[in-house]
Formats: C-alpha cells, structure tokens, sequence
C-alpha cells in the first residue's frame, strides 16, 4: 500500500491492490493442505512434502556428515517443528533473514488414563491446549489425531473422523430446559475444564457380571483395529480437533473457514515465499515452523529452544566465515509471522477503530504486542518499521497497522519476544482473523495472498540495522 493520509492507512481494500487469480490459486493450494494437516506433526509432514516436491533436501543438524549440496535443505525436529533453509550468496556473518511462524493450534488432548464409563457411555478425559472459550467446543463433531503405539511398539499415526466413512466424537452439553444454572455462569465458567469429556463408545459388550460393559467394548475394539490396549495410552500423544473441512465463506467465496489458521495461514505462505523464489538469494533465508507457541513456546520443539541455534551451528560448519550463532543472530532480521484480531462488525466496541485491523485490508504490521502497558511485548523500533514498510511499498504489498484491542482489553502474545531476545531484529506482520481461537476461524483470500506478497519480499529484500 502507498503511503498516503491517516484516513487511507487501514482503509483500503487489498482486493483491489492483488492479483485476484493468484490469490484463488494460493487459497485452493492452501485450504487443501489444513484440510489434513490438523496437528502440529500433521502440518511439518506437509510442509516437508511441499518442500521436497521444490526441490529441498532433508538434512540432520546432528550428523557428522556434509550438508546436502544446493543450497536448499529442511531440518525437522522430532517431527513438531522444522527449519526450511535456502542458502544465499553471502557469508553467514552478514545475518540472515528469518520468518517464523508456528503450527500448533488450540484443541483438546486426551489424558494419559483417559478411558471410563458413565450413563451407559464410554468417555475421554480431556486437558485442552491453549486458549479456547471452552462452550464453543461442545456439541460439534470432533476428529482424532496423534501418535499412539501398538502391542509390538510399532507407532500408529490415528486420524480418524475425516473421512465420510469415518465415525466423530463430541461433548455433550446440557439442554436448555435444564440449563438455567449454567446460562446464569459466566461464559468462562458455565463449562468447565473436567466438563470435556469426549463420548467415543456406547454399545456394551455381552458379558454378564460386567459393571463397565462399554468401557470393555471401547478396549476390545481399540485391541481388534489398531492392536491397541489400555497401557498405550501413557504413551500416547493424541489430540481432538473439529472434523470439518475448511470452506468458503459468503456468496463471493472471498472468506475462508477452517480450523487453525492462526497460525497456519502465516506458515503456509511463508513456506511457499522461501520455495518461490527463483533466483539464489544474497542473504541466507529461513523459515522457522513452531511449535508450542499456544502455551508459550516452551518446550524442545517451541521457540523458546535452542534448535534454531543448532540449526546455525551445522550451517557454519561448511562456512568459511569465522563466526558464531550469536554474531549472525545480532546481524539478522526477522518477521514473526502471526495472525492478529480483525475488526469484528459484532463486537465493535472492543476495538479502537483508527488502529485496529479490518480483514480483506491486507498484511497487519504490529509494533507490539503483550498487553496492556506493552507486557511482555516485543516492541519494534522505528528504524525496523520504516524498514519492512518500505519493503512492502516497494513490492506493491497492501498491508495495515494495528494493536489487537484497545489498552485495556485486549492484548496477545508471538514468538516475537524470543527472536528478539537472540538479538535479532524483530516485527510481528499476518493477517487479520475473525473468531480466532474458535473451531472454525475466518480469514480473507486476500490477506492469505498479501502475506505471501510479504513475507516474499521481506525474504528477499531485508537487512540488518
């Protein structure tokens, strides 16, 4: 977007600034990949696929062996988080340029002792991950994904409840007529946390002098499909999510539903940014796919890891530049890429309008986030801000600013804090969502398209202070 009046900062539309066929395009390729890639294993699968097919080899930052020539490798991490890496024209110690998203989204995971029987029911317990408002995960159709072992310790990927064929699972809520109690509750307690329990069998086994027939049936079934018994589930690892395909949304098609494009939508076009790129870059480009971030990056798959670091590492081992991890840190750039919340028509006065994001406006740039007087943010510079927008003016990319909510209200977290704790040059930019953090959440083929505008010249064009 050029730069003009206050009034027309975040009051254009980027449908009128984009390649309206291209963003097609990349929303088809898009909504394809998070139709299965519904986990955080799921989606650094996919992007591992995506890379191949682009030609990028998969490398071990632990092996003593030579990195794969071409320049184009993949690094993955006990398969939950990865780093893509083009290799440039310029020593290592001039910096790099970085784009880090991440792929873990809020959902539900099963306990490790998750299996009982109530009602002549068979129940999950469950412990959700990351911020949901829990009331808008019961009633809906629920699938299941993870990594469970077998009798003879063989590792099964489950994904079930995708497929027409498949069966889902739910929560059940209470009816109306018996829920006077509940409707008077705050939202934030009218479901509690325990209150999740996922109905996954009902018809019991014929045994008599049984107390638990269905609880039985669930074991013996789980035992007859996947060679599964109880004890695998303290070694399990398996999550629900909503059992629905991502779809567009109004007559226009312009809007996409799906779950978890906070903050796939930023991983998948900043993928596709660092494989699209034609020419062998000056500056070493990465694209560094999180997990954990949901819970505050901790973790050894999380941002808050050193994997990053032993990443660099192994690179510098080829180099001939005598350098370390923190030198090229302090010279490098990045955008940490994550969604931000849109202007919601609903809900207008949680937002202050001059400096909040509409959705189908194009990339959202936020100075920082954290909440409210900035804690915990990360907090741009100037000289960074006049950087990436000028990068962005130059390559014609429609984008906004914005804060998520006003002071007191609103406020958020990125991966932004620990980027720019290694000394790296760092500013929060994605798209504008509405829903965030619900099953299904919206966001705008335009601004899919706009951050990959972005995150693509940033790549290509950003340097250090």
């Amino acid at each position: 977007m050029k730069k003009g009046s206050e009034t027309e900062l975040n009051g254009r539309s980027a449908w009128n600034l984009i390649d309206r066929d291209a963003a097609e395009t990349l929303a088809t390729e898009y909504m394809s990949v998070i139709s299965d890639a519904k986990t955080e294993r799921e989606f650094v699968q996919s992007a591992v696929v995506v890379a191949q097919a682009a030609g990028y080899k998969p490398a071990d930052a632990l092996s003593a062996a030579a990195l794969p020539s071409g320049g184009k490798l993949i690094f993955v991490n006990r398969g939950k988080n990865a780093v893509v890496v083009r290799l440039g024209r310029k020593p290592m110690s001039d910096g790099v340029n970085i784009v880090a998203a991440h792929v873990d989204a809020p959902r539900i995971d099963i306990k490790q002792n998750p299996l009982f029987e109530s009602t002549g029911l068979g129940l999950f317990q469950t412990h959700y991950y990351g911020g949901i408002k829990k009331y808008q995960w019961v009633t809906i159709p629920l699938a299941l994904h993870g990594v469970i072992y077998d009798k003879n310790g063989s590792k099964l990927e489950l994904h079930i409840g995708e497929t027409p064929s498949d069966p889902v699972f739910n929560i059940s809520d209470i009816l109306p007529h018996l829920g006077q109690a509940q409707a008077e509750k705050k939202l934030g307690e009218a479901i509690p946390g325990e209150a999740l329990d996922v109905i996954v069998g009902h018809v019991p086994m014929d045994a008599d002098g049984d107390k638990t027939p269905v609880r039985t049936s669930v074991l013996r079934t789980l035992a007859k499909q996947f060679s599964i018994d109880e004890r695998a589930f303290a070694a399990s690892e398996l999550e629900f999510v909503p059992a629905m395909k991502p779809r567009e949304v109004g007559f226009d098609r312009g809007l996409m539903l799906a779950y978890g494009h906070d903050d796939r939508i930023c991983a998948y076009t900043a993928l596709r940014a660092l494989l699209d790129q034609k020419q062998v870059p000056e500056r070493t480009e990465i694209v560094f796919l999180a997990d954990k971030e949901e819970i505050g990056s901790d973790g050894d798959t999380g941002m808050q890891s050193e994997f990053l670091e032993l990443v660099l590492e192994k690179l510098l081992e080829d180099s001939v530049a005598a350098t370390t991890c923190r030198k090229v840190f302090w010279k490098s750039v990045a955008l940490s890429a994550d969604v931000d919340a849109g202007l919601d028509p609903n809900y207008l006065d949680l937002f202050e309008a001059a400096n909040a994001a509409t959705v189908g406006n194009g990339i959202v740039v936020t100075k920082f986030t954290g909440s409210r007087g900035k804690s915990s943010a990360n907090d741009a510079s100037a000289e960074t801000l006049h950087k990436v927008l000028t990068i962005l003016d130059g390559a014609h990319v429609p984008w906004q600013v914005a804060e998520m909510g006003k002071v007191d209200i609103g406020g958020g977290g990125t991966v932004a804090k620990f980027l720019s704790k290694r000394g790296i040059e760092t500013l929060d930019a994605g798209p504008a969502l509405l829903s965030m953090h619900a099953p299904g959440e919206l966001a705008s083929k335009a601004d899919l398209y706009a951050c990959y505008l972005a995150y693509k010249a940033f790549l290509e064009k950003a340097r250090a202070s």
